[in-house]
């Protein structure tokens, strides 16, 4: 009989994000146990629903504070959840305050509780204080804490303490979203001809500060190669970077819809990831565009999985944290030597196959989580 292990997740599909990629192709690729996932519901309506065999709880939150949803009906759901399922793992994905005292207070005692660390909370000021407490409870009474990258555990990382109990298993893109389909080479042609043709610097994600897009906004000032520069995605940056933009080479594109995500890939030449503190832990959209043939260009950010995912000077440039004039040269060195950008862009598709596919992340999480079910 397979052992049942309980994801806890902010979101979970159709919603979209990195941690929301992760816990999906974990749902669905550990096949080696019975997969049950809780969650906020972004409707307003508590409900059960199965998506391509996972049970999937989705709680309606009561408000949001600070990018935060609390429910307050969420300790007696949760409860209720344990008990039907009898779970052997809780595995709660962090970071999610509100749910850590509710965590640590429910998990039955036989049951292995595993930490999954996407990232440290940055820059919440007094809310980070008044949260600190319970992030240092559940990583006492953590079993086990997954880092997605080795440069993660870090001593900046409230994890390093507790690094005798953690072990990393690296994100992964889901291949078959990446893929090359009929069609595409035409709607890459029409996105190029959009633009006339002219070299593509691009950028994907959540407009937030950790993501660094003013500063892909002021290198444009600098690079020489003529080229445009698209920002596809939305969030509470946009306006704001709207407005200090004084370019006609850089376009905001607004949300992509999954089904061209790969064809915009695919048809940038350099992927401008701009993230700026180690908020940005690993980097799944830099995975999926290495993946693609796009190269990057990152900035050096202590601590963070980025510079484990792309490697300097062999899959892509890194330049000084937050030097512009460095980031467009960089940009501009790709730009101009065919050689080298092949070069890159054939590494970087190698490394993500040999390192950060769904596949491989999951049978590295299912060893270590059968391992530890079974101790």
């Amino acid at each position: 009989m397979k052992k049942t292990i309980l994801q806890i997740a902010k979101y979970y599909y159709p919603v979209e994000g990195g941690i929301e990629t992760v816990t999906k192709y974990m749902g669905e690729g550990l096949s080696a146990l019975e997969n049950v996932v809780v969650c906020f519901s972004q409707d307003g309506i508590t409900r059960v629903d199965m998506v391509n065999g996972v049970k999937v709880y989705r709680i309606a939150s009561s408000l949001n504070v600070a990018s935060q949803d609390i429910a307050f009906s969420y300790y007696y759901y949760l409860k209720k959840i344990i008990y039907e399922e009898q779970p052997d793992i809780i595995l709660l994905h962090c970071p999610n305050p509100f749910l850590y005292p509710i965590t640590a207070k429910l998990k039955p005692k036989n049951t292995k509780f595993v930490l999954l660390w996407h990232s440290d909370i940055l820059g919440k000021g007094i809310l980070y204080k008044m949260v600190k407490m319970f992030e240092k409870v559940i990583l006492k009474k953590a079993d086990l804490i997954l880092a997605t990258s080795p440069n993660y555990i870090h001593p900046s990382s409230p994890i390093y303490k507790y690094r005798d109990k953690a072990k990393v298993v690296p994100n992964g893109i889901i291949r078959k979203d990446f893929l090359w389909r009929p069609g595409d080479e035409k709607t890459i042609e029409e996105i190029r001809h959009k633009y006339h043709n002219k070299k593509i610097v691009f950028f994907v994600g959540r407009h937030a500060p950790y993501k660094g897009i003013n500063y892909l906004i002021e290198a444009e000032k600098y690079i020489q190669s003529d080229c445009i520069i698209l920002i596809g995605g939305r969030g509470p940056e946009t306006e704001r970077l709207k407005a200090m933009t004084n370019s006609d080479r850089i376009k905001f594109i607004g949300r992509i819809p999954n089904e061209y995500l790969r064809c915009y890939y695919y048809a940038s030449d350099i992927f401008g990831f701009t993230s700026c503190t180690k908020q940005e832990a690993f980097g799944i959209a830099l995975a999926e565009a290495m993946y693609c043939g796009s190269v990057p260009v990152t900035f050096t950010i202590e601590g963070s999985g980025v510079n484990w995912v792309s490697i300097k000077n062999e899959t892509g440039l890194e330049v000084p944290l937050g030097d512009v004039k460095a980031y467009a040269a960089a940009v501009d060195k790709l730009l101009s030597d065919r050689d080298l950008y092949m070069r890159y862009a054939t590494a970087g598709k190698e490394r993500i196959i040999q390192m950060f596919t769904s596949e491989r992340s999951n049978v590295q999480a299912e060893k270590i989580l059968t391992e530890l079910v079974d101790q």
